[in-house]
């Protein structure tokens, strides 16, 4: 028998939910389902009629609406925004209730009063990537819309989203200084204060060189004008993180300079040839585009410590005037420093051969080049990052490695944060928190500005079992690196769930590209306390399986369980790691009561 034609249309979908739901529930129910019922009656409903919606589905605190075009989709949703806006304005940070807002354009299939399909999904998942009292659209709806209606969209770039095939580019509205719904303080979601400093991003310098696998080589020296830029308090310096993602293609500096917020750009290139570097660079204006400095420096590969000093001392005379630049750094190894910036694509690839490389590129750095304090850091988050991931037959020999090589980094450099960040990481897994927390604060001291040594501050704050510290920090970061992915959001979304703001946490766990493996088990305890029981059991369900694939060997009774997951639940304070333990219980997994 021949089926039915599916019935398909083109519609631009809005997805909202309110941030924070579950937390306001737990607060006071009865307040905030009245308060719900009142926003949807004097604001959302309204506007929805206004702009020719049709409200096809709800489900708690999230709403679908269908629209017939692009333009009345994100008209609505930005005239809902600014009026919650204006509305919480009066009302504590604790009780605004404020939506994320999601719009896509695609097909969709109508059936039992709603729809259905990839449509419907897609817009699903880009409300996740909104801030509370934010909006994000799909690139469908931007080329709808754009230079259509008084309101600035930011490219976010391309986003892998969960069972989306294709990666979606996201745009993110500017809702200006209309007042907006601000999540209680210290929310992950919070958007960052005001900054008036002087702001930079330091795109990657091309590689001139005429072989792609040197690229390593001219990463490495952008990465390491980010870091000596970022130790200025005088400056707001962009993290590598979202400054490389501009690596590729035509850069337009104006539309680098809106989408991170800053107003300079920093670009240029490098060519190696032989025991010869030169490196070009200019210091653009990112509103005019205008160049305001440029230089260009043709020298032996051991000189490159020193241009990176008069790189830093320029950039600084001209964007923050007055501010003095004593870091003078010594002449190092040229091939000791080039096998420094050979390991670090390395220590990214996050396998165990990539990592047992890394190590040995690292220690060959160190005997060319003793004095070169980075190799010896370097060496030690390698190292620490073996003993985490049972990449060694002998721990014990990893972590005393770690610890060697973090000692003589900050002997060899005091003044340098990342090392004392190194420090701090391997204190912490001795438990020697005390330590820890003094080096990571030091760190912080000397290198303000750095997004990693940050994101090393808020794991310090979380092991510390102090989890809206860790927000805080987060946030912080986030506004040196505002295309933020991957760890950085797994990291929120555990001190999320250590806070126990569990919907935010699934927020940003959703949000994490290719998760490792222990974000499988977080996201089961999330639903677990959230008390979605069978949700979180297909959960855990995913996570033993490709624990399975992945453990070598996996854990096959109850207290090797227990053992394993204590350790990837490491908190100073042994009732938080057994929140963690009861929620693994809780889902389905079998674990010992005790050691």
């Amino acid at each position: 028998m021949a089926h039915e034609p599916v019935t398909r249309r083109l519609s631009a979908i809005l997805a909202a939910d309110v941030a924070g739901y579950s937390l306001l529930m737990g607060t006071d129910e009865a307040d905030t389902l009245a308060r719900f019922k009142q926003i949807r009656t004097n604001i959302v409903d309204p506007e929805i009629a206004r702009c020719g919606g049709t409200l096809v589905g709800t489900a708690g605190d999230s709403l679908l609406v269908e629209f017939a075009s692009a333009l009345s989709a994100v008209d609505c949703a930005i005239c809902c925004q600014r009026a919650l806006g204006e509305l919480n304005a009066s009302i504590p940070p604790e009780r605004r209730i404020a939506f994320r807002m999601g719009i896509n354009l695609g097909d969709v299939i109508p059936a039992d009063g709603t729809i259905h399909g990839d449509g419907v999904n897609i817009a699903a998942r880009i409300e996740k990537l909104a801030e509370p009292g934010g909006l994000c659209v799909a690139g469908s709806v931007f080329d709808q819309v754009r230079n259509k209606l008084p309101i600035a969209f930011a490219d976010t770039g391309e986003h892998s989203l969960r069972h989306i095939g294709n990666p979606v580019r996201v745009y993110r509205a500017a809702l200006g200084e209309s007042p907006a719904p601000a999540p209680a303080a210290g929310s992950a979601e919070a958007p960052a204060a005001r900054d008036d400093r002087a702001s930079i991003a330091v795109l990657p310098l091309q590689n001139l060189s005429g072989d792609a696998e040197q690229a390593y080589f001219s990463d490495g020296i952008s990465e390491d004008i980010i870091t000596e830029l970022s130790r200025f308090r005088e400056l707001m310096v962009i993290a590598r993180n979202s400054a490389f993602q501009f690596r590729d293609g035509a850069r337009d500096v104006k539309e680098v300079a809106a989408r991170l917020g800053v107003q300079f750009v920093l670009e240029g290139s490098v060519r190696k040839s032989g025991s010869r570097v030169r490196v070009s660079v200019q210091l653009v204006d990112g509103q005019s585009a205008s160049p305001v400095w440029a230089e260009r420096w043709d020298r032996q590969l051991d000189d490159i410590f020193a241009i990176q000093d008069e790189i830093t001392e320029a950039v600084v005379a001209r964007v923050a005037e007055g501010v003095k630049v004593a870091r003078t750094r010594n002449l190092h190894s040229a091939s000791a420093y080039d096998r420094v910036l050979q390991a670090r694509p390395l220590r990214t690839t996050f396998t165990r051969a990539a990592s047992a490389r890394a190590a040995e590129l690292l220690r060959e750095a160190i005997a060319l080049d003793p004095e070169l304090s980075i190799a010896s850091s370097s060496l030690a988050f390698v190292r620490v990052g073996d003993f985490e991931e049972g990449w060694t037959e002998d721990p014990e020999a990893a972590i005393e490695e770690a610890l060697q090589a973090a000692r003589r980094a900050v002997q060899l450099d005091a003044a340098d944060g990342y090392a004392h960040a190194s420090l701090s990481y391997v204190l912490l897994k001795l438990e020697r928190y005390a330590e820890a927390i003094r080096e990571a604060e030091l760190a912080l001291t000397l290198n303000p500005n750095h997004s990693n040594i940050i994101m090393s501050c808020a794991w310090c704050a979380i092991v510390n079992c102090e989890p809206e510290r860790s927000i805080e920090l987060i946030n912080r970061a986030r506004r040196l690196n505002p295309l933020m992915g991957g760890w950085e959001l797994w990291t929120l979304g555990q001190a999320l769930l250590d806070a126990r703001r569990y919907r935010e946490a699934m927020d940003a766990f959703e949000a994490v590209t290719a998760p490792p493996l222990a974000l499988l088990l977080e996201r089961a305890i999330c639903l677990v306390w959230m008390g979605e029981q069978q949700a979180a059991q297909l959960a855990l369900e995913a996570y033993l399986e490709r624990a399975r694939r992945e453990l070598s060997p996996c854990p096959a009774d109850p207290a090797a369980w227990r053992s394993f997951l204590c350790r990837l639940a490491q908190r100073r304070d042994a009732s938080v790691t057994e929140h963690y333990l009861e929620g693994a219980r809780r889902a389905g997994l079998e674990v010992a009561s005790a050691l």
